[in-house]
């Protein structure tokens, strides 16, 4: 039963498996996963489609062929599609690109020209700012020019309604009004539109400095370099004492202080209680990107002063929608600014909430089913002799600090992370879970961490130093644990026993 339960998925294949809007791919092999690092041409074949960000969809490949054809554009530009003629404009003065191209589409269209490095620029800052355009917009659009047959069959609510219940979700969810909530086409668009507007008020009283408390998320940091010229990472998110120290002589040059909480992806918490006091003995705004979190298994609403949460994750719980959100904490006297923190955000295409809006019904359901299986499975690993070291946010070294502000018993935020006593290959391969980019799914998935997200590091002896001093193990698995039941999930685990 436990090998009919979890069954191999081949690489290349999307997860969820037959979805042509998912936001993951299978890498069932280690090798797999260095090939796509590698980019060996073989792994390309193999994977034509992954996380939006990372992956130009297929969808949007023919789409910027289209538009090559129909406006008759030179061989000697590459056409890349954007979310909005306003990102056309970011891009174009960002890096002084102005190929001008007259058109008339729902989306934007730059050109950049070929044998430049600005193309891997350009791609690489889409990639950070979140301005990727959706594939439920370029499906439509192929469809509609005869360009593919058929359209994707999903469970949506209408568009009537569909933005209200997102919305309404998460104003019961963070006890927020409507008017302090924000819908962004991903998570890191929503980062990019705070730290954006961070920089522009913040600018003016004298305040230019960032503070990146924890060893973030990648591309939150790479925003960060974009548009702060200066900016302080503490890496260490449990060192308190190292920051107020540096607070001391710079509290007042500080324009926020950025976290995660837990951190990504070794689940460890700051003390929160103190480093609020911190922030409003020097007035500095918090921002926690509460995507581990979620509104539902912490509640911070007496910390932040802006949440950023990536809808992609728990509250799609399906791995086939890009979104994100900005809430504003109506306690910390923000709202006058919403104007500001919102207006980077690009627009949200349609079908993409009308498809979030039928999935995030379940998500108080879905969060609370994964924390109690994560729980248990915390439990499993800390008795098995073949696990080496388990991170998750209730470890015996912050549990204290969770003791205010965790909402039930069964609050453990849905992703453990483990490395082993044995090779990372024999392990990884052997497992049948989904195993790939992105986590707050459904069905359990696994992701080996720094391979994917640090490869440069794992492939150099300077990098393999930095991971040592940031304590971020090479052969880390990430478990974003699913609402299978949990007899299921250990009897799948169970097998790399032997």
């Amino acid at each position: 039963m436990n090998k009919e339960f979890f069954k191999p998925i081949e690489c290349g294949q999307t997860l969820p498996v037959n979805n042509v809007h998912a936001v993951s791919v299978s890498m069932p092999t280690i090798q797999d996963v260095i090939d796509y690092e590698e980019q060996t041409p073989e792994i390309l074949e193999k994977i034509q489609s992954g996380y939006p960000r990372f992956i130009l969809h297929p969808y949007l490949k023919k789409l910027g062929l289209f538009i090559k054809e129909k406006y008759l554009i030179s061989d000697a530009y590459e056409v890349v599609v954007l979310s909005s003629k306003k990102a056309v404009e970011l891009i174009s003065d960002k890096y002084f690109i102005h190929n001008k191209i007259e058109i008339n589409e729902p989306f934007g269209v730059i050109l950049v020209q070929k044998g430049t490095c600005q193309l891997q620029k350009v791609l690489t800052y889409i990639q950070h700012v979140g301005c990727n355009l959706s594939s439920r917009l370029a499906e439509e659009y192929l469809y509609n020019e005869g360009l593919i047959n058929t359209l994707h069959k999903e469970e949506v609510e209408s568009k009537d309604t569909a933005k209200d219940i997102i919305i309404q979700t998460l104003c019961d969810a963070y006890s927020q009004p409507k008017e302090n909530i924000c819908l962004a086409p991903s998570g890191m668009n929503a980062i990019y539109s705070v730290i954006r507007g961070l920089n522009s008020i913040q600018s003016h009283n004298g305040r230019n400095i960032l503070v990146q408390f924890g060893w973030l998320y990648l591309d939150t940091m790479n925003i960060v370099n974009h548009h702060y010229s200066q900016q302080k990472i503490f890496s260490d998110i449990t060192d308190l004492d190292l920051l107020e120290e540096y607070l001391k002589e710079n509290g007042l040059k500080i324009s926020a202080i950025v976290t995660e909480l837990p951190t990504n992806p070794l689940l460890t918490s700051v003390d929160i209680k103190r480093l609020r006091k911190l922030c409003d003995k020097y007035n500095i705004p918090l921002v926690i990107d509460t995507t581990f979190a979620t509104p539902y298994n912490l509640d911070l609403r007496d910390y932040a002063d802006i949440f950023v949460e990536s809808l992609t994750k728990f509250a799609c719980g399906n791995a086939d929608v890009l979104m994100g959100a900005i809430i504003l904490n109506k306690k910390h006297n923000l709202s006058h600014m919403t104007t500001e923190f919102f207006r980077h955000c690009e627009s949200v295409y349609v079908k993409d909430i009308q498809r979030l809006a039928f999935e995030i019904k379940d998500y108080k359901t879905r969060v609370k089913k994964i924390s109690s299986n994560t729980k248990q499975l915390v439990k499993y690993f800390e008795t098995c002799s073949y696990i080496d070291e388990v991170f998750y946010c209730f470890d015996k070294n912050n549990k204290e600090n969770y003791s205010q502000t965790i909402i039930d018993d069964n609050s453990y935020t849905g992703v453990v992370s483990v490395t082993f006593n044995k090779p990372i290959k024999e392990v990884y391969d052997r497992l049948n879970f989904a195993k790939g980019p992105s986590l707050g799914t459904e069905f359990t998935l696994l992701m080996p961490y720094t391979y994917l997200a640090h490869y440069d590091m794992i492939v150099s002896k300077e990098g393999n130093e930095f991971l040592k001093k940031i304590s971020l193990p090479i052969d880390l698995i990430r478990i974003s644990v699913g609402i299978e039941p949990i007899n299921e999930i250990i009897k799948e685990f169970e097998r790399i026993k032997d």
